[in-house]
């Protein structure tokens, strides 16, 4: 590990869960199933929700009837998720960095942009690797990332949300490779200022990492919706990979 990173405390704050709480779960829902669908998922098969935050993917997975591992580097995201274990789903606090079951897996799901948080290209394929070895031969891993070309044109310097009485003012910028958001905002007389800063992966660093790790690509879609992915025009990278 190294020393204390900047999302280990954002994703532990409550605050963190408050701006983002306007999340489609619907749209989430309507995700998973046609990737169920798609994946021919059966009861049977060993799903990991990797970087699963709260656990929102991993509880109606499991209520589709499938069996569900939920891993997550925040604690307080892990406990919370926790009060919906069940014989077929368990939630542990951990670092994709690290192999968790060694070729257990029959498909790992990284959804949401979960990734993209680490320092350098080296990490990210240390997080690819150990995934790899997380699933058995012919395993499916599912990455779900924003189309960083689409993303970066369409980037949004400045914004105002006002969520449950809290005024949070959102700066984003575009610095070194990385997309850097600074979030500032005032909670009972107390100033607060966080930052997310997630790499602007490209297409091109993706294939490499797949290629570190063994992984084939399958297939890529650009949407929730499983459209086609354009490059020019498609909001996210959701690829299927396998080993």
């Amino acid at each position: 590990m190294m020393t204390k990173e900047w999302f280990s405390s954002w994703f532990d704050s409550p605050y963190y869960h408050i701006l983002y709480k306007e999340r489609d779960d619907k749209e989430a829902q309507l995700f998973m199933d046609q990737l169920s669908s798609y994946l021919q998922i059966q009861p049977e098969h060993h799903i990991m929700d990797l970087a699963c935050g709260k656990g929102r993917h991993a509880i109606y997975l499991n209520q589709k009837g499938f069996e569900v591992t939920g891993v997550d580097l925040s604690p307080q995201s892990i406990a919370f998720a926790k009060i919906y274990e069940n014989a077929h789903l368990h939630f542990f606090v951990h670092d994709m960095r690290e192999v968790f079951e060694e070729r257990y897996f029959d498909f790992i799901l990284n959804l949401f942009t979960s990734f993209g948080y680490l320092e350098n290209h080296d990490e990210n394929i240390k997080a690819f690797q150990a995934a790899a070895r997380n699933l058995r031969k012919g395993g499916i891993f599912v990455m779900d990332f924003f189309n960083t070309e689409y993303v970066t044109k369409q980037l949004l310097p400045f914004q105002v949300k006002e969520i449950d009485g809290i005024r949070f003012e959102i700066t984003k910028t575009l610095q070194d490779g990385f997309i850097i958001k600074d979030i500032d905002f005032t909670d009972e007389g107390r100033e607060y200022h966080f930052h997310e800063k997630v790499q602007a992966i490209s297409l091109t660093d993706f294939q490499h990492y797949f290629s570190a790790a063994g992984l084939k690509l399958k297939q890529i879609f650009g949407d929730y919706h499983l459209n086609a992915f354009d490059i020019e025009t498609s909001p996210r990278m959701i690829f299927i990979l396998e080993k």
